[in-house]
């Protein structure tokens, strides 16, 4: 084998650190972005926040039929200064801060606080049916075996107020420490039960609905009717089998009908009621409003803080220094440009297309859901030139602000459903149409699946009865054994 030396042209296509600064910088959600630029920010000396011109964001990009020029911001008034409650910066030498100010904090009973305790935990942050049923027990006159027997008893519980273990289970749980009798836990576990919120610490829903009525004043209506349903025929209720029950508690449907509601109006998981789960905000990354009749496109400026150069440290860079400092200096210069460029392409795909999702799904932001054309990546991507890749980490946890509400750009995606007409339906507009048949049923004789495939086949959307069935379960709502009521 002869060997030799050959030159040969390719193209590749290479993934500087740059282009992978703005792929990455590209999927990034609005309070992934701001930690980022924090990061940046505490990192590399030459970035600052743009402060003295927050109300723009350049290049703005415009599209056709869609006004994009942002309004000026009002700005917020300035707070009043304090007058009378100002914190002087030095205090007299012979004074000390409590005297003046005094101190709301008492340390001395830190070693009591050991102990849980219902006065000083009772504004704790994290609010949970366990530290509710604690505090209520610190307030009774439970000797100290019933407090033990208790706590075991309320870490047993669950998070919709159910009692999950027997009291066996409890009773062995204390055989290390206690010697109790099933006797003794049983009343303790009433105690329980007559905490706050009622029905709390049940064994199972027939014994959570009797509690829950048992503390209902005795002169209410159908109390009686309504225990004795709970109690013996649960089961049928459950079923939705109204005919037995009228048949054995010898009731007529209007009768039957007061005594369901009485039991509808009680909660079957009481200890979501004391649950305080902790609220997420979504900010939106695009704002979308009618203007005039023409549909606006803009940037959240509050999403995406404005970045500059520091012109003091940028300043100090010498052309002809190769010290240690200028070079540091150079590279973090470098690097500010490329980050403040990664963004301001960010800013701009991202504009780019929400405002093509916004041409496309006008009908929507018109009509509703009902309205939703079908729109897959591959249709936006087509149109600006971009790749799916690209779309689909644009369209990734960014959302837009609509008039309608608030939605992930991914809503605006859906399949395509063929219908009679030639026209495509989107699978979100057939959600809204089977939500809408469901609203208008009558509840005495709910629509089954097959009925609602009936009832679009006629407008022209032929959809299978599994498909329906598949949107119906997406959308929460039961099957039509389960949605059927008396009235």
């Amino acid at each position: 084998m002869k060997q030799s030396l050959q030159l040969k042209s390719s193209q590749s296509l290479t993934m500087t650190p740059q282009l992978q600064q703005a792929i990455r910088l590209l999927q990034l959600s609005s309070l992934e972005l701001g930690l980022e630029i924090q990061g940046a920010l505490d990192s590399n000396m030459m970035l600052e926040l743009d402060e003295d011109d927050t109300t723009e964001i350049p290049e703005r990009i415009e599209a056709p039929g869609a006004d994009l020029e942002p309004e000026g911001a009002e700005l917020a008034e300035p707070a009043e200064p304090l007058e009378n409650n100002e914190i002087p910066e030095d205090l007299p030498v012979d004074t000390a801060w409590e005297d003046i100010y005094g101190s709301t904090v008492d340390y001395s009973r830190g070693a009591d606080l050991v102990e849980y305790n219902g006065y000083e935990y009772g504004d704790n942050n994290e609010k949970n049916l366990r530290h509710h049923l604690l505090w209520q027990l610190n307030l009774t006159t439970a000797s100290v075996t019933d407090k033990a027997i208790a706590i075991t008893l309320i870490d047993a519980i669950n998070d919709d107020g159910y009692l999950t273990s027997s009291l066996e289970e409890i009773q062995a749980s204390l055989a290390a420490d206690l010697t109790v009798e099933p006797e003794e836990i049983e009343a303790v576990l009433h105690m329980l039960q007559a905490m706050d919120p009622a029905g709390v610490a049940a064994r199972d829903p027939a014994e959570c609905l009797s509690l829950q009525l048992a503390q209902l004043d005795p002169d209410t209506p159908w109390l009686s009717e309504a225990g004795q349903l709970v109690d013996q025929h649960l089961q049928l209720l459950a079923a939705h089998d109204y005919k037995q029950l009228m048949k054995r508690m010898k009731l007529e449907r209007d009768e039957l009908q007061q005594v369901i509601e009485l039991i509808q109006s009680m909660d079957p998981r009481p200890g979501n009621q004391v649950q305080e789960s902790p609220t997420e905000y979504v900010t939106p990354d695009v704002l979308v409003k009618k203007v005039k009749g023409a549909w606006k496109v803009e940037l959240n400026i509050d999403a995406t803080p404005q970045l500059r150069i520091n012109t003091g440290y940028a300043g100090m860079i010498r052309r002809a220094d190769n010290s240690d400092d200028n070079t540091s200096l150079k590279n973090h210069l470098q690097e500010a440009k490329w980050f403040i460029k990664s963004l301001q392409s960010r800013s701009e795909t991202l504009l780019r297309v929400a405002t093509s999702i916004v041409e496309r799904q006008r009908a929507f932001l018109e009509y509703g859901d009902e309205a939703m054309k079908p729109l897959v990546l591959h249709d936006i991507a087509e149109s600006l030139d971009l790749h799916e890749s690209t779309i689909s980490r644009v369209t990734t946890k960014k959302y837009m602000h609509t008039p309608r509400g608030i939605f992930e750009l991914k809503y605006f995606f859906s399949s395509h459903v063929n219908t009679e007409h030639g026209e495509g339906c989107s699978s979100t507009a057939i959600r809204a149409l089977i939500k809408k048949l469901v609203r208008a049923e009558k509840s005495e004789k709910p629509l089954s699946d097959n009925k609602i495939a009936e009832l679009l086949s006629r407008q022209g959307i032929k959809v299978a009865r599994r498909t329906i069935a598949k949107y119906r379960e997406a959308l929460s709502i039961p099957p039509s054994s389960e949605r059927k009521r008396l009235v």
